[in-house]
């Protein structure tokens, strides 16, 4: 079942983002986030309007995704990116896919028009699932990022969505 997240899911996601920082590369942080840190970050996704969404299997948190803005900048305002996390024994099983195709509805729902993916580049099931679901490759960065005692090159992948019926500068 997916559904908004709930602060009580906090400690689930937390586990879920904290075993993607400490054993791959789909995230680019070294230390893994305390309670308070995903508190934090969970408050400003709600207060900004942006979804917090989990998919929860047998009464248990397997699976979390969210999107928010791409960069600062006013003109940006019609593109999001998104993230899309897996606990690791719950993985294979399409929840990324499920989790994505609702940000997906969500976004279309509120007049998004890019969606965009920032894939570590040996992330090859994370790039077939995009790719499966409409995705097309935008380019990749070089040496985006340095873990594992290796550079890492980051690809991004972006998928065109309806957007705004009319959009506006401000």
């Amino acid at each position: 079942m997916i559904r908004y997240a709930e602060h009580g899911d906090l400690i689930a996601i937390l586990d879920i983002y904290n075993d993607a920082i400490l054993n791959t590369t789909a995230v680019y942080h070294y230390k893994p986030h305390t309670l308070e840190d995903r508190s934090s970050w969970y408050e400003k996704k709600v207060s900004d309007g942006f979804p917090v969404l989990v998919f929860e299997e047998n009464n248990l948190v397997v699976g979390f995704a969210t999107f928010g803005p791409f960069r600062a900048w006013p003109a940006y305002k019609y593109t999001i990116e998104h993230s899309v996390y897996v606990h690791k024994n719950h993985r294979g099983k399409h929840i990324g896919t499920a989790l994505l195709q609702k940000l997906i509805e969500i976004a279309n729902a509120n007049g998004y028009a890019t969606l965009v993916a920032g894939i570590d580049a040996s992330n090859d099931g994370s790039k077939l699932m995009h790719e499966k679901l409409g995705f097309s490759e935008s380019g990749i960065i070089r040496k985006a990022g340095y873990k594992f005692g290796k550079w890492l090159d980051l690809n991004f992948y972006q998928y065109q969505l309806r957007g705004p019926e009319k959009p506006i500068e401000e």
